[in-house]
């Protein structure tokens, strides 16, 4: 399934200071259908490539990273639920700030 992630608010620096990757992210085997649930694991292990705690804590994300499934707010989706479609653009933003 191919989508578009951008990680913004500093957490680009987690992933080679990349902000947006185009990826293809399959479901797991014998499911047809891909969650954000599936999509962290997968951001964990493919593109986080320093200190992923700062990105997730256990199978969310962490407190303060606001995350958009094509511009709504994923908690309005279903959260970690939320069923993805070819083509979604999912976008995730540290609100936390140094200081």
């Amino acid at each position: 399934m191919r989508l578009t992630l951008e990680f913004g608010g500093g957490l680009d620096l987690l992933c080679n200071s990349v902000k947006i990757h185009h990826v293809d992210v399959d479901p797991k085997t014998g499911e047809d259908k891909l969650s954000m649930r599936d999509l962290l694991s997968w951001i964990k292990s493919n593109l986080i490539k320093e200190r992923p705690e700062m990105f997730v804590k256990g199978d969310s994300v962490r407190p303060g990273v606001l995350v958009l499934i094509n511009d709504c707010d994923w908690e309005l989706c279903g959260s970690l639920d939320a069923v993805l479609e070819e083509k979604d653009m999912v976008v995730f933003i540290s609100t936390l700030h140094g200081g």
